[in-house]
């Protein structure tokens, strides 16, 4: 077909004999996003062809400060797990989104690990280490780490508890992928996480205990395109 010139929306193309117009189609590339910060179904939207899969596990909770200045370790960052899909077979996925580590309780319990977040069977990610109290020896506080992805990451450790000192501050939570560490302050509770990152401790800087800050919920992304 004989088109004017510089007609939008055609180009000119090899033919099977002579030079033609075509159509230009719509091109592909990233066309919408998805996040996920509780459980649910992620529905693929139509003419969606390839996804890529964002999902951290939860942070692990800031333990408490106080009984002789002690000051809180933070909790440690959910692992990631980035995975690129073939999507043209997908339509539905359950996404779990891994619980909060719980905070460490003023009076005497550590922060609580952070729950594994998956992405149905393709991908998934586990929960950070909860913060140990300052006064106590305890095992490492270890982020978590992604698992079937193209690319798996580690959460960050925390900053440790520190023994009767009431000048100090409190652990600072590790970081995910995200970010989001919760802070540990002088004298005052641990900030929480968010995005999968741990809780910070507690401190004090008097004789009142002190809880820590829970950890960030795990989270997902899910960018489309076509």
């Amino acid at each position: 077909a004989r088109l004017p010139k510089g007609t939008a929306g055609y180009y000119l193309k090899q033919g099977a004999n002579d030079p033609e117009w075509g159509a230009v189609e719509a091109g592909g590339g990233l066309q919408s996003i998805q996040s996920f910060s509780s459980s649910a179904t992620y529905t693929k939207p139509s003419g969606i062809n390839k996804i890529k899969v964002y999902i951290t596990g939860a942070g692990g909770g800031g333990s408490w400060g106080g009984g002789g200045y002690y000051a809180g370790g933070g909790g440690a960052g959910g692992g990631t797990a980035i995975e690129i899909l073939d999507a043209t077979s997908i339509s539905t996925v359950t996404v779990t989104i891994g619980a909060s580590g719980t905070a460490g309780a003023a009076g005497g319990s550590a922060g609580g690990h952070g729950g594994t977040s998956s992405f149905g069977s393709y991908c998934s990610a586990t929960g950070g280490d909860g913060g140990h109290f300052g006064g106590s020896i305890g095992g490492d506080m270890i982020g978590g780490i992604g698992s079937g992805g193209n690319l798996n990451l580690k959460g960050n450790s925390p900053q440790g508890g520190t023994d009767g000192n009431h000048a100090n501050t409190a652990g600072v939570g590790g970081g995910s992928f995200w970010g989001g560490a919760g802070f540990g302050p002088h004298n005052g509770n641990g900030n929480a996480g968010v995005f999968g990152g741990g809780g910070g401790g507690g401190n004090t800087a008097t004789a009142a205990e002190k809880s820590g800050g829970a950890g960030g919920a795990g989270f997902c992304v899910v960018e489309e395109y076509k």
